[in-house]
Formats: structure tokens, sequence, C-alpha cells
């Protein structure tokens, strides 16, 4: 297997695992009021899911197109 694909899928795993953490961060229950009184999630928890969006997306396509000569 080529090095691509090997970053892709870890990438994707990880990205997977950072949405899931932002996911689970956003069923707090200071998480919850904070957003019901500012409207915004918190920074950590905003990080956690743009951050594992990104990841998740660039493993896809290093998956998709990475190896192709």
């Amino acid at each position: 297997m080529h090095w691509t694909r090997i970053l892709g899928i870890a990438l994707l795993v990880g990205g997977g695992i950072l949405l899931w953490m932002g996911f689970s961060a956003t069923e707090t229950v200071g998480e919850e009021l904070r957003q019901t009184v500012t409207g915004q999630y918190s920074d950590t928890t905003t990080a956690y899911l743009v951050g594992g969006g990104v990841a998740a997306a660039v493993g896809i396509v290093l998956l998709l197109f990475g190896a192709r000569r």
C-alpha cells in the first residue's frame, strides 16, 4: 500500500475521532448553556468540529486520489 493511502486512512480515522469528541462536547450541560446564552460553542468544541471535518476531508481526498500514477 502506498504511503499516501496509509496517511489518508490515519487522517480519516483521526478526523472521525475528533468529530465524535466535538459532537460529544456539544451535549454537555455547560456547552448547552453557553450556546443558549451566547449562541456559540466554546473555542475547544469548535476546534474539535472544524479540525475533525478538515482532517476527515483530507483523508478522503488522499484515499481517493493519493496513489494515482
